[in-house]
């Protein structure tokens, strides 16, 4: 396998296309406090079955098993390193015969400068796997030794010595995701305040300032998606002008928070009941979101928890 080095200063590395086509195995690797954990979890925000600290000798059978089960098991990452032991040893053999068998794989192998790691333990207080009754730094040495020959085979190396979270985690989506569950699924969401705020919102907004259909007695019994209650609030001009405001808000803020690395993303939207109001600005929010081609979902939480006669 060809190897292919990914430093702090490169950005224009490119994942195999072909790749994603494919049964695909992931093997992560490399020292201790290097970044390991975070990199199995962007993987999984991206659709792969993660299995961390599986000795490598049941990699090829768990393959085996994950072929012929029933679902999508077809995207599959395994986290191998020296907390395995005497285990890990059985790594490179286990690499090996998977070449032999032409079975694809790719291994990224996560690395970070001997200063870094010894500062990332000491600020966890953690034992190292290699060192747990001596110095931080005799065990950094130790695994960097027992490393050598298994980072020779990587086909990605990692350094995160001076990558954020955030870079680390646009790197792996870069390298690894595609079309399918690996952009931020949103979720609208319609509320009644006099039933409490959803604890999950990442963003509020208060509607109960737009005009009320409640205090109309043919619009009151029925809900903002019905046309009449929905033509009632948007014809007045406030909403005309907070809409505006709210597509410009809207517009700008989801590609940030897309470009920060958030992987989902709640807006709540509230009026006094959850049945007018919030319902009718929630969909308009969803239809535009939708129309720019987001992953979006809408829910009316409280909706039919109002005395409803017409939805």
């Amino acid at each position: 396998m060809e190897e292919k080095i990914i430093d702090n200063n490169e950005t224009n590395e490119e994942p195999k296309k072909e790749f994603a086509d494919k049964f695909q195995i992931i093997i992560v690797t490399g020292m201790s406090g290097s970044g390991k954990t975070q990199t199995c979890r962007y993987l999984e925000d991206i659709g792969y079955f993660c299995v961390d600290n599986l000795p490598p000798v049941f990699i090829p059978k768990f393959v085996e098993l994950c072929t012929h089960a029933t679902g999508h098991f077809n995207k599959i990452v395994f986290v191998v390193d020296t907390r395995s032991r005497e285990f890990f040893d059985d790594l490179v053999q286990v690499l090996d015969d998977m070449d032999k068998a032409n079975q694809d794989y790719e291994m990224i192998f996560m690395d970070a400068s001997d200063d870094v790691i010894i500062r990332r333990y000491k600020e966890t207080r953690r034992r190292h796997p290699m060192a747990p009754s001596s110095r931080i730094s005799d065990g950094v040495f130790k695994e960097r030794k027992r490393l050598e020959v298994v980072r020779s085979k990587a086909t990605y190396v990692i350094d995160t010595s001076n990558l954020s979270r955030a870079e680390l985690r646009e790197r792996i989506h870069r390298l690894f995701g595609n079309t399918e569950g690996d952009s931020m699924n949103i979720s609208v969401l319609s509320f009644g305040f006099k039933f409490g705020m959803p604890l999950d919102a990442d963003m509020v907004l208060d509607v109960r300032f737009l005009p009320n259909p409640f205090y109309i007695q043919e619009l009151k019994h029925k809900s903002g998606t019905v046309a009449e209650v929905a033509a009632y609030i948007e014809d007045k001009p406030v909403t005309q002008e907070y809409i505006k405001r709210l597509d410009l808000f809207i517009d700008f803020l989801v590609p940030q928070y897309i470009r920060e690395g958030k992987s989902q993303l709640v807006i709540a939207i509230g009026c006094t009941g959850g049945m007018h109001r919030s319902v009718f600005i929630a969909k308009h929010i969803y239809d535009m979101l939708a129309k720019k081609g987001y992953s979006v979902n809408l829910e009316h939480r409280d909706l039919m928890k109002n005395d409803v006669w017409e939805l």
